[in-house]
């Protein structure tokens, strides 16, 4: 009961808060709305730390939750489906996210969605939607680390839910860094299902997708540009010419 996490988190209090807030947010993945899961049976493959997910971002916290669902049914042998949420009973709990300190902490709901796993940071390029240029805090590529060596991490490498951003190149400094197996994750249907938090339902009936693809391979002698297209490509966000 009073097993902590690297961060301090209480075991116990973790997987009662994401049994909770799964039970509270399944319907909006197999209800009234329906997520459409391709590829679950990479995530069964994978080993149990060192992974760092890549994908596209279309909310604050709804992509998040879709993909705890996701993650909790393939460990328990859905294939492709969230049927019977049996499943969210036995969560994962070395899941991580990466997520702006800013967002994190501008209520009492993002604060308790952080103990479900955030890895806040301070972004370099944007505060209080201002425009900044601040160097990376090591401490939060440390951190980002210490989740690594301790499970799976969730990240979005354009930082940002405007589709199509560019890239950042933080991403490539993790994967260089800690040389984690890296597994895109490519999302649609949330913009339009959600509001832009990603908690008030916009509109029910919209289909919702999440396809999950096989590990990537880098090579270290690529340059910065190369492998943020190659990222860029992974995760379905180069525009179309």
């Amino acid at each position: 009961m009073f097993k902590r996490n690297p961060f301090g988190h209480y075991l116990f209090l973790k997987k009662w808060l994401i049994r909770l807030l799964g039970i509270i947010t399944h319907r909006r993945f197999n209800g009234f709305n329906n997520l459409y899961i391709r590829g679950s049976e990479v995530i069964r493959d994978l080993p149990d730390k060192n992974v760092l997910f890549i994908s596209n971002h279309q909310t604050y916290f709804a992509d998040v939750t879709a993909m705890f669902h996701v993650f909790c049914a393939s460990l328990a042998g859905r294939d492709d489906n969230l049927n019977y949420l049996r499943y969210i009973w036995r969560p994962k709990l070395n899941i991580y996210y990466i997520a702006a300190k800013e967002t994190m902490r501008s209520g009492l709901l993002p604060r308790i969605l952080a103990y479900t796993g955030s890895v806040s940071i301070e972004r370099t390029w944007r505060e209080k939607g201002q425009s900044i240029n601040r160097q990376v805090k090591m401490s939060d590529i440390t951190n980002i680390g210490k989740a690594l060596d301790d499970g799976w991490v969730i990240t979005f490498p354009q930082g940002t839910t405007k589709p199509f951003a560019p890239v950042r190149k933080g991403t490539i400094h993790i994967i260089k860094t800690y040389n984690p197996i890296v597994v895109p994750i490519v999302i649609d249907g949330f913009r339009r299902s959600f509001d832009k938090k990603g908690i008030y339902i916009k509109k029910k009936g919209i289909k919702q997708s999440m396809h999950i693809k096989p590990p990537m391979a880098f090579d270290p002698n690529k340059s910065n540009e190369e492998l943020v297209l190659q990222i860029a490509e992974a995760i379905e966000q180069v525009p179309k010419k």
